[in-house]
């Protein structure tokens, strides 16, 4: 410590003399003061870390506009401070697609969870990713409805319990989970389609990269990208978050294999 440094850490100032290197961690800029609504360990809170991070990387600040529809993500206006639009439920992709028509300069995103993507919102989702719209659909699948009380999902796993499903998905009575994703692989229109998650440090590298790379292919104009985020619900599945995290591990990724599905570059 050179004696330059000590009135500082003398004074309490420490953290601002903190040279870039020595730099481990600090709140994105685009992301409001606030307390978030979700619930201790949500994989919510990392995701919108990740996407305010991007934005701000790529100097897209004044030029995002978010689609935040019904669920758990409803409230995503409150926390990055960009520009955001609220779509009815399962419609965010229809209103993405009006904006990036309207204004073709704009990174265009939607954020949605799988009751509202997968499920009311599987036509306008299937749809949109056809037509090739350069916009970006995030994802986040925790295999359950998460805001309004743990019913079961598209996306919920053969076996697993739900408020509505206590004794386990069956294939006879409930039918199979849905892979979006593997679906929109298939589409024409799809430039980017990967699955990542967020229950580490390296798996949260690599979605942040994935997310940068929907983005830059949105604002080329490759067509359209979707980043699913295999994520827990620690109250939906009623664990904590750590246990949800090993459950995730343990059975989400033997069905929802992570990785890219398709690169147009």
């Amino acid at each position: 410590m050179n004696e330059q440094n000590k009135p500082a850490i003398a004074n309490g100032t420490a953290a601002n003399i903190i040279s870039p290197e020595n730099l481990v961690y600090r709140k994105p800029e685009l992301m409001n003061d606030v307390s978030m609504h979700y619930c201790p360990g949500c994989s919510h809170g990392v995701v919108h870390k990740l996407i305010a991070e991007v934005i701000a990387e790529m100097g897209l600040e004044e030029k995002t506009i978010g689609i935040s529809p019904v669920g758990c993500a409803v409230f995503a206006y409150r926390y990055i401070d960009i520009d955001w639009q609220e779509a009815a439920h399962g419609r965010a992709p229809a209103l993405a697609t009006a904006c990036k028509r309207l204004w073709p300069d704009r990174l265009v995103f939607t954020y949605q969870g799988d009751g509202d993507l997968a499920c009311i919102g599987t036509a306008e989702t299937i749809h949109a990713l056809n037509r090739g719209e350069n916009i970006t659909i995030i994802f986040v699948n925790n295999a359950i409805y998460g805001m309004t009380g743990g019913q079961m999902a598209p996306t919920t796993l053969m076996g697993m319990k739900t408020a509505t499903c206590p004794y386990g998905r069956e294939a006879e009575l409930h039918g199979y989970p849905i892979k979006i994703t593997e679906i929109a692989a298939q589409l024409e229109g799809t430039a980017y389609v990967t699955r990542q998650s967020v229950h580490n440090v390296a798996a949260i590298r690599k979605a942040k990269k994935a997310i940068r790379h929907a983005f830059e292919c949105s604002m080329a104009g490759k067509g359209s990208n979707l980043v699913e985020i295999v994520g827990t619900c620690s109250s939906g599945w009623k664990m904590t978050p750590v246990k949800a995290n090993e459950w995730m591990e343990q059975h989400m990724f033997d069905f929802y294999h992570t990785g890219d599905l398709k690169d147009k570059e």
